[in-house]
């Protein structure tokens, strides 16, 4: 007799198993109306399963954020029927739920392309319309092989093949077709409704290996109701119209080419950009009690096997091959082991603990080229990362201090909120559970210490530690994951570091890893994004030009911006014989934010009239003037 808790805290008896579905009918004829799934202890399974013990279960119906993962799901396997009915012969691979939509990888000999979608799209709908259900079923591993074998689904039957043995084997049908999945799903496809659509084509690697052939993938997205979907559609076109790689071009920030796929060729206004970010980080960790260091690129492979790396990230780096040394040679994908050699250069004391050691560190990191994006997702990179060597009792206040300072850091960047994520611990991992019992007990403490709340992503710590991620919302509601804060006790120990106690004897320091932009790269593709490229002044890589009217004037209009210049402002200006017009267009299509204009008054009365970006208002000043409110709109926020 299965007692059924609800989350009103109302327990229902049952006579014997029960599934889902009789649970809700017995409970209103609403919810079994609305019901679309259900939670037992905290786990997610279709209504149709039956409950024969004691459990806990809430309902999931269309007005919890719960469903849209399961709306996305669903929508998946949908779009992959509609897929092999249309095109036969295509083999199906994954296709998950992911933020904001969904995706599925297929094999065929000829990609898809976006014409296709809409006549995907549209079979999609006919198979929606029909609601059939959906139906979970339990095969024997060998007879599930053999019969995707048989189809020709290859993917699929190395899929099994590679599944744990204590796996069960689970096949969902909807109507005559069926696919590998683990669950769970809604009631039938009609559950999906018809808040959905299809995005874009791209290629991808299978198992995200480039030695592996290539998939054709199609993205997808899918809602609640058609309020949400078109207010999706309406953020990625405002997306596509701020996106970093066409606004980088309009203000000749930066390019990339084929000859170094996922590294950034920086122009002269791009660098002026990012040594802005990368000066103002620096005055920020100076504040804050931070040393700055220097280390190598190319180290030996025998400090990446010491510090667990190679065996957990071997495949996300680069190797160079030393022939006449017989070394192997590894690009540092982090600098977090090069921090450690420098705490254990000499004998430390716990006087010099907290020791906050800082890097811009050049980092390298294998990405398949089909995950590259811009400057937002590169191979070389480098990162505001630094390393906290402390004893257990300052983790609390180390969290306190550095929350303060990512604080400040996002404000002046234009982002006063952030949410925060506490990632536990991974598998594989390094360490024992003691440990990680310790490291995350540890930042949980901290963050209550710090009056820091957080959601809990499962599984996605560090391999040496717990963190915790914060996330940033842009103004179009689009989430960027950037700073984190790890606890690490493992890496100490891998790597032999130590310090002098109080009693004179020898202790392991904690080591908290660091960042708070993360990426310089990647940031500054999420400052474009967030400001179009109208940058706050002070992070404006040109904040103003100087246009002369007449040709008469283009002497003056020499002076105004040698004075901006004197004054620490980098400024172009604009003398070609053309109207003035065509010129206040150009410097607006780069996006300076003030153009200041000169004639032949204004080089009589030593005065500007400056345009501001987006206006068609001219206000007229002295050049004293204009160059002292430059001068103070473009001062960085740290040093107001």
């Amino acid at each position: 007799m299965p007692a059924i808790t609800l989350p009103d805290g109302s327990v229902r008896d049952y006579p014997g198993p029960v599934t889902g579905t009789e649970i809700a009918a017995s409970i209103g004829p609403g919810l079994a109306k609305a019901a679309l799934a259900m939670e037992v202890d905290g786990r997610m399974l279709d209504l149709s399963r039956t409950l024969d013990a004691d459990a806990s279960v809430r309902f999931i119906t269309r007005r919890d954020a719960d469903a849209l993962e399961l709306i996305r799901h669903d929508a998946a396997h949908v779009m992959a029927e509609a897929v092999q009915a249309l095109y036969p012969g295509t083999q199906v691979t994954i296709g998950p739920a992911i933020e904001g939509g969904f995706y599925y990888d297929f094999f065929r000999n000829e990609p898809f392309t976006p014409d296709d979608l809409p006549a995907i799209e549209a079979k999609m709908r006919e198979i929606i319309a029909a609601n059939a259900p959906f139906t979970r079923e339990v095969w024997d591993r060998d007879e599930a092989i053999r019969l995707f074998e048989s189809r020709g689904e290859r993917f699929k039957a190395e899929l099994i093949r590679d599944l744990p043995a204590s796996e069960t084997i689970t096949i969902y049908r909807q109507g005559d077709w069926f696919d590998l999945c683990r669950g769970p799903h809604l009631r039938g496809t009609g559950d999906i409704g018809g808040a959905f659509r299809l995005t874009k084509v791209a290629g991808a690697y299978w198992r995200g290996d480039h030695r592996n052939p290539m998939l054709s993938r199609i993205y997808g997205t899918a809602w609640r109701d058609q309020k949400e979907l078109d207010a999706h559609l309406q953020q990625l076109e405002e997306a596509e119209r701020r996106d970093h790689r066409k606004i980088g071009r309009q203000m000749d920030l930066f390019h990339m080419q084929e000859e170094a796929v996922g590294s950034v060729f920086w122009h002269e206004k791009g660098w002026r950009l990012y040594r802005t970010v990368e000066a103002y980080m620096r005055r920020r960790q100076e504040e804050f009690g931070y040393i700055e260091v220097r280390t190598p690129q190319l180290l030996d492979r025998k400090l990446w096997e010491a510090s667990g790396h190679w065996d957990n990230y071997r495949s996300h780096m680069f190797i160079a091959e030393v022939e006449d040394e017989d070394k192997v040679l590894a690009v540092k994908p982090m600098n977090c082991p090069c921090h450690v050699q420098i705490f254990n250069h000499g004998l430390r004391s716990y006087r010099e603990l907290p020791l906050r050691m800082a890097e811009f560190g050049a980092c390298h990191r294998y990405e398949p080229s089909g995950a590259l994006h811009g400057i937002m997702r590169v191979r070389a990179f480098a990162q505001d990362d630094a390393h906290i060597f402390c004893t257990e009792d300052q983790i609390a206040g180390e969290t306190v201090r550095f929350v303060e300072m990512l604080r400040r850091v996002y404000a002046d960047f234009g982002f006063p909120d952030f949410a925060v994520k506490f990632a536990d611990r991974p598998t594989p991992r390094s360490g024992s559970d003691e440990v990680w019992d310790k490291a995350e007990a540890a930042l949980r403490s901290a963050c209550e210490t710090a009056g820091v709340a957080f959601t809990v992503n499962p599984g996605e710590g560090a391999f040496y530690g717990p963190k915790l991620e914060f996330v940033l919302r842009d103004a179009i509601g689009r989430d960027w994951q950037c700073g984190t804060l790890q606890v690490d006790f493992v890496l100490p120990e891998r790597l032999d570091a130590s310090y002098v106690t109080a009693e004179s004897g020898r202790a392991r320091p904690v080591m908290l890893h660091r960042a708070i932009v993360g990426s310089f790269e990647r940031f500054i593709g999420i400052l474009i994004e967030n400001c179009a490229g109208r940058f706050p002044l002070w992070l404006a890589p040109t904040p103003a030009a100087v246009a002369s009217i007449v040709t008469d004037a283009n002497d003056y209009a020499e002076t105004v911006a040698a004075k901006l210049k004197a004054a620490g402002l980098a400024v172009v200006t604009d003398t070609r014989n053309e109207k003035i017009n065509a010129k206040v267009r150009d410097l607006s299509l780069a996006l300076v934010p003030n153009i200041l204009v000169v004639g032949r008054r204004e080089a009589e009365q030593q005065t500007v009239s400056i345009r501001r970006l987006g206006s068609d208002k001219q206000d007229s000043m002295t050049l004293d003037e204009a160059i002292a409110t430059l001068k103070a709109d473009a001062t960085p926020p740290d040093l107001r």
